[in-house]
């Protein structure tokens, strides 16, 4: 009973955040009839009567004993049960098959990395911070819905994390290493990159990991990062820009006419995000503004106009003015402070 409400309150939830109830299901692996059919009859137990006479082929006991004492044996410990099954087959025994392995190991929690190697290790990526721009960029592919079913545009996004400007995009009917460092490469040079100043951080996936751009970014003395496999919270900032993109209410419901409307598109989005955009992160200034450094100033007004304000009716103000400081440091993975006892 403590299963199924908890499913209901999730699927509300789930609800109440915009996802439709079908989609959380699928999630759950829970079919909605059956949410449909809990919520009817909240108090009815679990009608299920289940087999009534056991398995006449399953394992049995004595049977399940001696593969966990197979498994656990100094010649087997520190083999897989697809190992172990084919030297059994040469030592003349049969006890199972692998699929039979797996589930009693799993069963008795034996499935453990049983290789005689060292476990795969995934340590966080290094902790990066920029102070000015240029220093950090973080870039992804996206995709872009194409009027071919199944088939997609690949839009390429570069972003400088300190001023949060898109410094580089493209488009293309292709995912692939090749056109990734075409475009890191033609915006190093509008940038002005020299050797061993800026980090490229970027996800797992095949075009960041490519031969010929970590070739690319070696030859340009651009150190690279990455996230950790399957986590996409290593990298937020291009994260957040895609969602910032996707939402925008000129963005096509169903799909782009084709790959020069997407790129029109994108190139309308670059212009307003960069030079219209008060991005919050920044103090509401535009990331062209910050990246060319003109946000110190756009600041100093703002804080001065405050404070003025503040002179001016001192009754209406309870403490400090709104913070309109500069931010001095922004950070890409930093590791959480330690809690302190």
């Amino acid at each position: 009973m403590v299963d199924r409400q908890s499913c209901i309150e999730l699927v509300e939830q789930a609800k109440a955040s915009g996802a439709r109830r079908q989609a959380s299901c699928e999630v759950l692996e829970v079919s909605l009839r059956t949410i449909e059919r809990w919520e009817k009859e909240p108090d009815r137990g679990d009608q299920r009567r289940g087999p009534k006479t056991a398995c006449g082929h399953g394992l049995s006991e004595q049977e399940k004993r001696a593969m966990v004492e197979v498994c656990n044996s100094r010649e087997y410990r520190d083999l897989s049960p697809w190992q172990i099954v084919a030297r059994l087959a040469d030592a003349g025994q049969y006890l199972g098959s692998e699929s039979s392995f797996y589930r009693v190991l799993k069963q008795n929690d034996l499935l453990t990395h049983r290789h005689n190697s060292k476990p795969r290790v995934v340590h966080r990526p290094k902790d990066l911070v920029a102070t000015k721009p240029n220093e950090v960029w973080s870039w992804d592919i996206t995709y872009l819905n194409s009027p071919i079913r199944g088939a997609y545009y690949y839009l390429y996004l570069v972003e400088d994390i300190y001023s949060r400007k898109i410094v580089g995009w493209t488009v293309e009917t292709v995912e692939s290493s090749d056109r990734g460092a075409q475009l890191i490469e033609r915006i190093s040079a509008e940038q002005g990159i020299a050797k061993e100043q800026l980090t490229l951080h970027s996800d797992n996936g095949a075009p960041m990991k490519g031969a010929t751009l970590l070739a690319t970014l070696e030859r340009l003395g651009v150190a690279s990062s990455f996230s950790r496999p399957g986590v996409s919270d290593d990298n937020p900032y291009s994260e957040s820009l895609f969602k910032t993109l996707k939402y925008r209410p000129s963005y096509p419901e169903r799909a782009f006419s084709g790959i020069d409307q997407a790129r029109v598109w994108v190139s309308r989005f670059v212009q307003w995000y960069n030079s219209e955009h008060l991005h919050s992160a920044i103090r509401f200034v535009t990331p062209s503004s910050r990246h060319q450094g003109q946000d110190k100033g756009i600041l100093a007004k703002r804080a001065g106009l405050y404070e003025q304000a503040k002179r001016k009716h001192p009754r209406r103000w309870s403490g400090p003015t709104r913070n309109w400081s500069p931010i001095t440091e922004v950070f890409l993975n930093p590791k959480k402070p330690l809690m302190s006892g």
